[in-house]
């Protein structure tokens, strides 16, 4: 028992620090200023699809609808403290996270309270929603920026190679509404990795069996 248990709080912590590292660089706007929306759409993917597999996995384990939102507390609390290097280093706080993975990882407990723990109806309703929610609540972490394209040039990565220095933003290149195409692309790819989410909860009990 103590080996499984010792295997799942490790894995939380594994999957909680990569949520925190894709979050960071969706947060860093020079990134923002290099490829704007294209960069916007990518992270939501990227930050909706980490925190939809640690939150299945952790309510799943536990069988408490909350542990999604309490996964996504501590995605947001590493996320913080990882930033605080940034503002040592002189980083405005501008560039602070808000805790935009909590109303979707609430929405994930929700769709699994309200369905008597039905593992199948989370995968599919929590997924579904959990997709389109994060990149509508990620565009309030943008919003939260005054200027983000100002902030960027005026506080660049002081580890910055010459060839990565700022370029114009191509807005609008290759499409108009970067909310939408995230949570569309979002809620179909969220509902695999929601049942990934299940299935590594499958495997850690048989691999600690």
């Amino acid at each position: 028992v103590w080996l499984r248990r010792c295997t799942h709080y490790l894995f939380i912590v594994v999957v909680a620090v990569n949520s925190t590292l894709l979050t960071i660089n969706a947060g860093d706007y020079i990134f923002y200023t290099d490829w704007a929306w294209t960069s916007y759409v990518v992270f939501s993917i990227s930050q909706t699809l980490m925190l939809v597999v640690g939150a299945t996995y952790y309510l799943t384990f536990t069988g408490v609808p909350g542990t999604a939102t309490y996964y996504a507390l501590i995605m947001t609390v590493y996320t913080w403290i990882a930033k605080g290097a940034w503002f040592a280093l002189g980083y405005p706080y501008d560039f602070i996270v808000t805790p935009v993975w909590l109303p979707s990882a609430m929405l994930i407990d929700l769709a699994y309270w309200a369905t008597k723990k039905n593992k199948h109806s989370l995968i599919l309703f929590g997924g579904v929603l959990c997709g389109m929610s994060l990149p509508l609540f990620n565009m309030v972490n943008l919003i939260t920026v005054a200027d983000p394209l100002e902030a960027a040039f005026k506080y660049p990565r002081p580890t910055l190679p010459p060839y990565m220095t700022p370029i114009e933003p191509q807005v609008g290149k290759f499409y108009n509404s970067p909310v939408a195409l995230g949570a569309g692309a979002g809620a179909v790819l969220s509902v695999t990795f929601a049942a990934l989410g299940c299935k590594l909860n499958t495997w850690t009990y048989r691999w600690m069996a």
